[in-house]
């Protein structure tokens, strides 16, 4: 019995700190830099994300980046699923830790991006249903406005009655709430310049905002 319970502490942490681990890997400043293109939080708003290295001009660089931070947490997931054969809790714990370690990297001192890819990812390969719903939003939104955030922060806000129209399991329900709350609050500047009517559109460049880049 005690060594059961000892493998199981044992895999949470390694699905957990794993997660944790994976999401807080860059690519948008891993990309960018071995790209040529210099620091990622030098440009634009300093976002360490796909819109922003998309302003750098290297549309190559934006695409790795999107498919890296996608990618880590579709893996954090799918290691989760794997070592639990599909326990929805602990899926539930990866995919919060890889999107927390997005958000807050040890390897940038805490100081990472906003997390849009990576909620994707890891609801893609946490609930399949509810990541496609959340992307074709963001796709839908980002074609008539035109503005990343907006069409972020709109799938984010939609992805909790996706996954309650889906049925999902109630760890799931509450990943997409957590993850959507961080979304808005990582996005509280976006929200001001959407309320003034001030946010660049996609692929718009534009100079580096001290205040912007303290929290790309």
């Amino acid at each position: 019995m005690e060594s059961l319970a000892s493998a199981v502490y044992l895999t949470l942490g390694i699905t957990v700190i794993g997660g944790y681990l994976l999401g807080s890997i860059p690519f948008g400043l891993i990309a960018t830099r071995l790209g040529g293109a210099g620091d990622i939080r030098q440009i634009g708003s300093g976002n360490i994300g796909a819109t922003n290295v998309l302003r750098s001009g290297r549309k190559d660089l934006a695409l790795i980046t999107l498919l890296g931070d996608a990618g880590k947490g579709v893996v954090a997931v799918l290691l989760a699923r794997y070592l639990t054969h599909g326990n929805p809790t602990v899926i539930a714990l990866a995919g919060g830790a890889a999107f927390l370690g997005h958000l807050f990297p040890v390897w940038l001192k805490f100081k990472g991006g906003k997390g849009v890819a990576t909620f994707y990812g890891v609801l893609l390969s946490a609930a399949w249903p509810v990541g496609a719903l959340a992307a074709i939003t963001w796709l839908a939104m980002a074609a008539i406005f035109r503005i990343s955030s907006l069409a972020a922060l709109t799938a984010a806000v939609l992805a909790a009655p996706f996954a309650i129209a889906t049925d999902q399991p109630r760890p799931i329900l509450g990943l997409a709430i957590f993850m959507a709350i961080l979304i808005f609050i990582r996005h509280r500047e976006n929200i001001a310049r959407l309320l003034k009517g001030e946010e660049p559109r996609i692929g718009k460049k534009k100079p580096a905002d001290p205040a912007s880049a303290e929290a790309p």
